[in-house]
């Protein structure tokens, strides 16, 4: 099933109606949420129910529903992969207390349904400029690859011994010790004897 972003859009919007409110929207509701004519809401949603991703019942307001077989269609599971746990901030500056928040960052609202494959990844929004001349800006957004395993160079997420944790680069020394440098003069590598790294940066996602 082939679906546009913008008819993607109307679908994902009945979905999020029916799941906050219990049942779907209207025609004009749909149209005041994107911002175009109830005439060409219409002409999508008449599109989708063509497609099969849609269903409604003739005569009936807050009718339209996502059809079964949509949901489970490739469409829907790409969406799906694209989807990462958001765990909380991670400090790219000095290190800040470990935090995890039941929430998601979903790439495809940002970048459309076919960006790549989810895997063991999960997303940190950057609090900090201490990585600011690798392009790693506060705000920004990091994909991180689980993994307790870094080589030298690699940018990661490291657990100290005192609970908190920093986004640095890795570096293990030659006498065994641990540099987290970071990539800004105004910050001081993070010299330590052993961290846990919780994964290997993968991506960086900039939302103008």
């Amino acid at each position: 099933m082939n679906l546009t972003p913008k008819q993607l859009e109307v679908v994902n919007l009945i979905r999020e109606c029916r799941s906050i409110h219990g049942y779907s929207p209207t025609m004009q509701e749909l149209a005041d949420q994107l911002g175009v004519s109830k005439v060409t809401v219409f002409e999508r949603v008449q599109a989708l129910i063509h497609k099969g991703a849609l269903t409604r019942e003739a005569n009936r307001a807050r009718s339209l529903s996502i059809a079964d077989s949509f949901e489970s269609s490739s469409d829907v599971q790409a969406g799906l992969a694209m989807r990462f746990p958001l765990v909380g901030r991670i400090a790219a500056g000095m290190p800040i207390e470990r935090c995890q928040d039941n929430d998601t960052l979903d790439l495809t609202d940002m970048f459309g349904p076919q960006i790549g494959q989810r895997g063991e990844t999960f997303a940190l929004q950057v609090d900090g400029e201490s990585m600011r001349d690798e392009g790693i800006m506060d705000g920004d957004y990091v994909l991180v690859k689980k993994t307790s395993v870094a080589r030298n160079g690699d940018r990661v997420v490291a657990l100290l011994a005192d609970g908190e944790t920093t986004l640095k680069t890795f570096f293990k020394e030659s006498d065994g010790r641990i540099r987290l440098q970071p990539a800004n003069p105004a910050f001081k590598p993070i010299i330590v004897e052993e961290c846990q790294v919780q994964g290997v940066i993968t991506g960086v996602l900039r939302s103008y």
